[in-house]
């Protein structure tokens, strides 16, 4: 079976080369022009994304996250969410890898069984880094306004916070 994985990869890309000569297409200059738009799409993405890895720098190095997570304990006692997870769920949609940093943290120090260890690898199996996203996505086709986009992500990732809880507290032994 890995002899067969190892050559689906070469197959498919001289079925496509085979393919296009066939149809009398110039498979190198297409194969050229659309490295040439995937090389300029990538360097207008880079300044966004600067930023959002800037603004996560700053954001964890500041200490402004502890102080965002302290705010939110109310709203995390009131929705079931571990106070040591409170620390994922705001850099979850911002992050992928502050938020796969912290979910690490949380399973070091609670373990992967304990309550704090479930919500976390049910919260990073369920959410999306929604800044990163939009960024990229938007971002590459030149959109500037996002409208409702943002605000209906983060109201799905608080969602999938709250139901996460509520799921591994409705399952717990």
């Amino acid at each position: 079976m890995e002899k067969l994985t190892s050559y689906i990869l070469p197959v498919i890309t001289a079925l496509i080369i085979i393919f296009g000569i066939s149809k009398g297409i110039k498979v190198f200059d297409c194969f050229v022009e659309g490295a040439k738009k995937g090389f300029d799409s990538a360097v207008k993405l880079l300044p966004p994304l600067m930023g959002l890895v800037v603004g996560v720098t700053m954001l964890r190095q500041s200490g402004a996250l502890e102080i965002i997570t302290k705010m939110l304990l109310p709203l995390a006692k009131l929705t079931g969410i571990p106070a040591d997870v409170m620390p994922l769920t705001v850099l979850s949609p911002i992050s992928g890898s502050g938020s796969l940093t912290m979910f690490e943290q949380i399973l070091k120090n609670f373990g992967p069984d304990s309550a704090e260890g479930r919500i976390a690898s049910v919260i990073m199996g369920s959410t999306e880094t929604t800044f990163y996203a939009v960024t990229v996505y938007f971002g590459s086709v030149g959109i500037r306004k996002s409208g409702c986009t943002v605000p209906a992500a983060l109201l799905a990732d608080m969602t999938s916070f709250i139901v996460s809880a509520m799921t591994v507290a409705l399952f717990s032994d």
